[in-house]
């Protein structure tokens, strides 16, 4: 990883992948899961006044294969690597499906301030003691059919009674690919990233989720995205409305 200038905050993108996979990702324009992200990646640096650096974690595998998990240790390299060059700076990890679990996983790490999950994977059982401290909002669509929408409200409900700031924003009509409603979960990111590095204001509804106690119920952090495009409820400057990407 090389940077010219220190930056003054930064995100790293970790995307999807399989169960379980050794070989490599495939390069290019053939690793799918990683092109989803691309637009993601365009409209946070967009929306950056060109100091935060946006950069995609490399994965060394396709999979996260069971104990190995390989692209949690992908990430926290990623972080020391970003640590040595950049110095002590904020982090929030933008992850979707696999690459939100591997998130969850690393957000352990000095350097990060939050995670946004985008549709992630959250199996039953996975540590959450790591997000103590750590702002964390999921995003899921009730209709995804390759990850758990349910999982990710427990999660949430997990990692707050364990010290972690949640909420879980919910997509109605939305799917795991993110292209129905593409968007707004485009929109909706820019938002919660800004947010949690703290250069612009959360969504009020977010911000108000994320100040629960640690003994409130998953339902309580939830809030729909609906709310979210409500007048008001983006900051000064953000568009709530669904228009071109």
């Amino acid at each position: 990883m090389t940077v010219r200038r220190p930056p003054a905050a930064a995100v790293l993108l970790l995307h999807g992948g399989r169960e379980a996979g050794l070989g490599p990702p495939p390069p290019g324009p053939l690793n799918l899961p990683a092109v989803r992200m691309r637009p993601f990646a365009g409209a946070l640096r967009r929306a950056s006044a060109g100091d935060v650096l946006v950069r995609a974690v490399r994965y060394g595998h396709r999979g996260w294969n069971g104990s190995r998990a390989d692209p949690l240790h992908d990430a926290v390299r990623a972080l020391d690597e970003l640590r040595r060059v950049a110095g002590e700076i904020p982090v929030v990890l933008l992850g979707h499906s696999m690459g939100g679990r591997a998130a969850l996983g690393a957000a352990g790490h000095p350097l990060v301030r939050g995670v946004v999950g985008l549709a992630p994977w959250c199996p039953q059982g996975d540590p959450v003691t790591q997000l103590a401290g750590r702002d964390v909002v999921l995003v899921h669509s009730p209709l995804d059919r390759i990850t758990s929408a349910k999982a990710s409200a427990a999660l949430t409900a997990g990692a707050r009674a364990a010290g972690a700031r949640t909420c879980l924003v919910t997509v109605q009509g939305g799917d795991h690919a993110m292209l129905r409603r593409a968007p707004a979960w485009h929109r909706l990111t820019v938002s919660l990233v800004a947010g949690l590095l703290g250069r612009a204001p959360l969504p009020g509804p977010v911000a108000d989720a994320l100040r629960l106690p640690p003994g409130a119920t998953a339902d309580e952090g939830t809030v729909d995205l609906e709310r979210l495009l409500a007048p008001g409820s983006y900051p000064a400057g953000e568009a709530g409305e669904e228009g071109g990407a």
